[in-house]
């Protein structure tokens, strides 16, 4: 199975065009932080990404430079002109993550720090 989600910020304006079949394909790039190795020094990722149809003209549409997003999607090689192996991350859904570089509101739910994500009461939960 090949299925990857990942959570960042654009490094860059995302670039919407259209093919010479007619559909719609925007490019953009993800930065993805990992956690500090044990010197403190902080890696980020870079994944170059690709939505086509809706979802390219969703993400050029209401994300910029510096948003974060999340991608859900697959991975896609290909060989460049130059005989290297090169990978697109395919998006097939696109994600709002909470927080945007400029001006977002707060979030009216508490939201964890250090993940980002929503924090749930365990009494809200069905089990």
């Amino acid at each position: 199975m090949n299925k990857i989600s990942i959570m960042g910020r654009l490094t860059r304006d995302p670039e919407l065009t259209t093919t010479q079949s007619g559909i719609e394909k925007c490019r953009y790039s993800v930065a993805v932080d990992e956690p500090k190795d044990k010197n403190g020094v902080k890696k980020v990722n870079f994944f170059n990404c690709v939505a086509f149809g809706k979802g390219g003209a969703f993400v050029q549409k209401y994300f910029k430079r510096g948003d974060g997003i999340i991608v859900h999607g697959r991975m896609d090689s290909y060989k460049g002109n130059d005989e290297k192996t090169y990978w697109n991350l395919i998006a097939e859904s696109h994600d709002f993550p909470l927080g945007k570089a400029s001006g977002q509101a707060a979030p009216e739910e508490p939201v964890d720090a250090s993940s980002g994500m929503p924090v749930v009461e365990t009494e809200e939960l069905p089990f």
